[in-house]
């Protein structure tokens, strides 16, 4: 059996988040998924994933339904099962920090007060897991961070969003391709 990838992306589950910012992991695994007219199934009450071939490797995209709080339990237990090491793994969340229409991809580090990317780390026991963010900010004086991450976008960042879903999704193949260290020179701005 060849070596798998496993790329998340963080979310909460249900139709009333499907929009908000916590929500651009989910969003960029749907933009891989939607690429390769691939269907996801359910794991173990956990999440689903969906099995693609992308840059020449076997690659499951997953997306939790455990809430973010919880991500880390979906992504153990496939990493587990399907025996994908900590440096076969690509995390995709949002982060308030980034300009709306950036992303930016680091090797490894703390979950920089990301509560699912702090429960992947937690499951995993390492701080060695590539991941990919996505920026949903910045976040307006007036609102308290639970209440913008639950937001939706507004119109005008929804438009700078979709690009970055897609350029993401592009840097996701790049990873799988080129690797970390070429795709972080081509897509950290």
């Amino acid at each position: 059996m060849a070596e798998l990838s496993l790329v998340v992306g963080l979310g909460n589950p249900g139709a009333q988040y499907a929009r908000t910012r916590h929500n651009a992991g989910f969003r960029v695994a749907d933009e891989i998924v939607r690429r390769q007219s691939a269907d996801y199934q359910a794991w173990q009450n956990l999440g689903e994933y969906a099995k693609i071939r992308l840059a020449g490797k076997d690659v499951l995209v997953a997306k939790p339904f455990t809430y973010m709080n919880e991500s880390g339990r979906l992504v153990s237990s496939l990493a587990r099962f399907f025996k994908i090491p900590a440096q076969n793994i690509l995390v995709c969340f949002d982060d308030v920090s980034l300009g709306v229409g950036h992303i930016r991809l680091r090797p490894s580090g703390s979950a920089g007060g990301q509560k699912g990317m702090k429960s992947v780390i937690e499951q995993l026991g390492t701080q060695n897991i590539a991941r990919l963010r996505v920026g949903i900010g910045p976040k307006p004086a007036p609102f308290d961070l639970a209440d913008f991450v639950l937001s939706n976008f507004s119109k005008a960042d929804e438009t700078l969003l979709v690009p970055a879903l897609e350029n993401a999704a592009n840097a996701v193949e790049s990873w799988l391709k080129d690797g970390l260290e070429k795709t972080m020179t081509r897509f950290n701005g």
